[in-house]
């Protein structure tokens, strides 16, 4: 029986057209240049890349395809690679055909023909611009956590950072030692008491109010309570909307707090009464008996029920 060798090959691997098929669907840009820099073949993606057609690259040496600079690069590299054969892989930036500067991995390797001759090299770039964005991201945003983390830790007030599962992101020591004791220890254990779970060291409404704010995405949420014989002002507030929640924990019996809160709140009541107002000034400088009463007063008028 006689075949039609052309009839035959349609369709086959053999055929060119199924090779050229095969390549443009990949959607990393690989070419083929011979040994004199000249592109023999290239894909879709390739196209897409530079910018240019098949017609204006297959045939074409290198310095009709890429700006002087990368040709001379490339053809430099390609007689590097002939001289020493071997996989070549190298990190370079590249112009986008769209004008925008990319980072790109070069993968290149000798072709060869039936008798071990090198007739060209085939290569595939692999772009890495969004890559090296998000490492730089993520460097900046390590740099500033670290930043963040030796401030929190110089800070008086209690602070502790929760994530949607309520596990520590990081706490200071201060936050350790208003929550007692046995909240210490386990601070001396666990720096920062990262990835602990936050619902068996704090007051149960704490988490309530930490797990509303990480639920609703509010900005700030904040309160007075009752806690081991002090009494704490607790604001809770969204680092990371629906991720990350922060709370700031204030001992009121501290004596720099206690002024602080005085005039903070003395001047939330100032259009319901001035004179109270002129009062707690007066007092600050003349009395710290009276102070501390009219702290408590003020305090009792503006506070939370321990179970709301």
């Amino acid at each position: 029986m006689i075949y039609d060798k052309k009839s035959f090959l349609t369709g086959n691997i053999e055929d060119p057209e199924i090779h050229q098929k095969i390549i443009d669907a990949l959607p990393i840009p690989i070419f083929y240049r011979d040994i004199n820099g000249i592109y023999q073949m290239c894909n879709a993606a390739h196209e897409k890349f530079t910018g240019k057609t098949k017609d204006q690259i297959v045939g074409k040496p290198i310095h009709e395809v890429h700006v002087k600079e990368m040709a001379d690069k490339y053809l430099r590299q390609d007689k590097e690679l002939i001289a020493n054969p071997d996989v070549q892989v190298y990190n370079t930036p590249v112009r986008h055909g769209d004008g925008t500067a990319h980072n790109v991995i070069l993968n290149k390797a000798v072709i060869r023909d039936s008798d071990g001759n090198i007739v060209g090299i085939v290569g595939s770039i692999n772009d890495i611009t969004e890559l090296k964005k998000t490492e730089k991201r993520l460097e900046k945003a390590q740099k500033s956590m670290e930043v963040s983390s030796k401030m929190i830790h110089k800070i008086s007030s209690g602070i502790v950072m929760v994530d949607s599962n309520l596990k520590i992101v990081d706490s200071n020591e201060s936050f350790a030692k208003l929550m007692g004791e046995d909240t210490e220890e386990l601070y001396d254990t666990i720096p920062g008491l990262k990835n602990a779970d936050v619902s068996g060291l704090i007051p149960d409404v704490v988490l309530k109010m930490l797990s509303s704010v990480l639920a609703s995405g509010d900005d700030m949420l904040e309160r007075d309570i009752k806690f081991h014989d002090h009494l704490l002002h607790v604001s809770v507030v969204t680092l990371y909307k629906n991720r990350v929640v922060g709370a700031l924990f204030r001992d009121m019996s501290a004596p720099m707090l206690v002024q602080d809160e005085i005039i903070s709140r003395a001047r939330r009541i100032n259009k319901q009464n001035i004179e109270t107002v002129q009062k707690v000034a007066f007092l600050l400088g003349e009395n710290a008996a009276e102070t501390e009463a009219l702290l408590n007063s003020i305090i009792e008028t503006y506070r939370y029920g321990d179970d709301d």
